[in-house]
């Protein structure tokens, strides 16, 4: 099953709630908290998320592109975060962290940049609820996806088959109708969508069809098959 998270980033940060309504058709409300340190960027933080919270039904799916997430991050789930992504460059000690995540009742998710290699963090999947793979790089919206981490998508739905996880694994960056095909069948099941989301006349219609994009191509995926 495809899950379809539209990114706040590309909504109307005036008309917040207004905005996640839009779209309670969605999976996930995909929210990005950048610190102007780790990314070049500067968005909202706790008190913003928690009121988000209130007031939408859709869960939401925080990805932190900070510095010091360990200590940062369990603030976020008392916010209100359901699912919440650290990043690996940043994580002091991600094991930890991930489990200190899920032990306070969310779901623990690692991001790589376009630039960090998979691999080296195998032993660490067993962790993780999701691993999100990033397919621009972090920091701003409406960048042109990476087709060359479309390799590193296939690579880590093999390790996640390989030790017969359940995890998600995520793309986030460029994703649209002409680019969510291609992930899927390299293996993405979750997808942050933004602007092809908060850029379309009708925000949930953008939700169904990208999600039934997504579905069909994942049918006629190898990696889906094997399952």
């Amino acid at each position: 099953m495809a899950l379809i998270n539209p990114s706040i980033l590309s909504a109307d940060f005036a008309r917040l709630a207004e905005e996640a309504k839009a779209v309670e058709g969605a999976d996930w409300l995909h929210v990005d908290v950048m610190d102007n340190h780790f990314v070049p960027n500067l968005t909202l933080g706790a008190p913003v998320v928690e009121a988000l919270s209130k007031a939408t039904d859709t869960p939401l799916d925080l990805h932190l592109m900070i510095e010091d997430p360990d200590r940062w991050a369990p603030q976020y789930i008392e916010a209100g975060a359901g699912s919440v992504t650290f990043h690996a460059e940043a994580a002091a000690a991600p094991v930890r962290l991930a489990r200190e995540i899920r032990a306070k009742g969310a779901r623990a998710s690692m991001a790589l940049k376009p630039a960090t290699p998979v691999e080296p963090y195998e032993d660490l999947l067993p962790e993780l609820d999701m691993l999100l793979i990033m397919t621009v790089e972090p920091g701003f919206g409406g960048q042109a996806f990476l087709d060359i981490m479309l390799p590193k998508i296939r690579r880590t739905r093999e390790l996640i088959s390989k030790h017969g996880l359940q995890m998600w694994l995520q793309v986030d960056g460029g994703v649209s109708a002409s680019t969510i095909e291609r992930c899927a069948e390299a293996g993405a099941d979750v997808f942050v969508a933004g602007s092809a989301v908060y850029g379309a006349d009708d925000p949930a219609k953008a939700v169904r069809e990208l999600r039934a994009q997504a579905e069909a191509a994942t049918a006629g995926a190898g990696w889906a098959c094997a399952h």
